[in-house]
């Protein structure tokens, strides 16, 4: 793919500064008082792979009811947009939900996937230029996170941000990501988002403790690149998979436990776990239509519509930011 293939391979400089920001935020999450990872540090090669398997599970229920909620939606879409678009997806991942919009909407010019893990993110491109031959693809590798600057383009721009990865910012950064996205695409474009609803702590529990492990698993992954990318020792094996709802806060947690007193050093620096000591990696917030409409609008964004999945259990919402 010749668009893909401009970015070649991250510099030997991004990289080491990649590896920096990394190893101070380990090391500042593992030392505080209530230990703590962030998220986005799943997402190397073996942690996008693990979740692509999670995605196939009967228990994770919010991958195939966008799946099939979005085909719809492109097709409502059409009359509305109608205009030439680049289209930019944030927290690309596999590049599947992405098909329906590129099958629907004819006014796509462009396609720009960003996405953390550079590797898994440039293999989905050449696959996906390989079915859009016509389609400019322009991945980027960042931190979708913050503010990215986009190639200037006469184009309206359409973000797309699909999964329920918004839940995975507490409420307040969520607004922060909601603005900065903003930001990105100006105004008057829009943001096409999925977002999980509360139902069940029955169906939310099972869909983050699937039989198979593989969430466990992934999970853990997070303490084996620490091991593999900052010449750390964590004995992967002392620590387990926990999850739960925590209905107060309306999100799942997910948390790593110390199995027993144990000491690791990660690049010379010592850390230390007490037994049945949490390390907390990812919050995943559900939203009400009213709680979620209410937080895009705190962000300078309006809902102009949404729709929701079978037995409401995941919705899609179309924003249009500014005034």
């Amino acid at each position: 793919m010749q668009q893909a293939a401009k970015l070649g391979s991250p510099s030997k400089a991004n990289s080491q500064s990649r590896g920096d920001i990394f190893f101070r935020d380990v090391i500042a999450g593992l030392s505080a008082a209530n230990k703590r990872l962030h998220p986005k540090y799943f997402y190397d090669q073996q942690g996008s792979e693990f979740f692509d398997q999670i995605c196939t599970l009967d228990e994770y229920y919010p991958f195939q009811a966008e799946l099939e909620l979005l085909p719809e939606v492109a097709d409502e879409l059409m009359p509305t947009l109608t205009q030439d678009y680049d289209l930019i997806e944030f927290g690309a991942g596999s590049l599947r939900k992405v098909k329906p919009l590129l099958d629907c909407i004819r006014g796509i010019q462009s396609f720009t996937p960003i996405d953390i893990s550079g590797e898994h993110l440039r293999t989905a491109c050449r696959q996906l230029q390989d079915e859009y031959p016509d389609l400019r693809v322009q991945p980027v590798v960042a931190d979708f996170s913050k503010p990215v600057e986009l190639a200037v383009s006469h184009n309206k721009r359409l973000g797309f941000f699909p999964g329920s990865t918004i839940g995975n910012f507490s409420p307040g950064e969520a607004r922060d990501f909601l603005s900065n996205a903003g930001t990105t695409l100006g105004n008057n474009n829009y943001l096409l988002i999925g977002v999980d609803t509360k139902k069940s702590p029955h169906l939310l529990h099972t869909a983050y403790n699937d039989r198979q492990g593989v969430t466990a698993q992934f999970n853990l992954n997070i303490l084996e690149r620490i091991n593999r990318e900052l010449d750390a020792d964590i004995a992967v094996e002392n620590f387990e998979h926990y999850a739960f709802y925590n209905a107060a806060q309306g999100r799942i947690e997910m948390h790593l436990i110390s199995l027993e007193d144990q000491t690791a050093s990660i690049q010379g620096i010592e850390v230390t776990f007490r037994e049945g000591e949490s390390v907390h990696t990812e919050s995943s917030y559900k939203y009400t239509p009213a709680e979620f409409s209410q937080l895009a609008k705190s962000a300078g964004w309006r809902v102009e519509r949404h729709w929701l999945a079978r037995d409401d259990l995941f919705a899609t919402y179309l924003l249009r930011y500014g005034d």
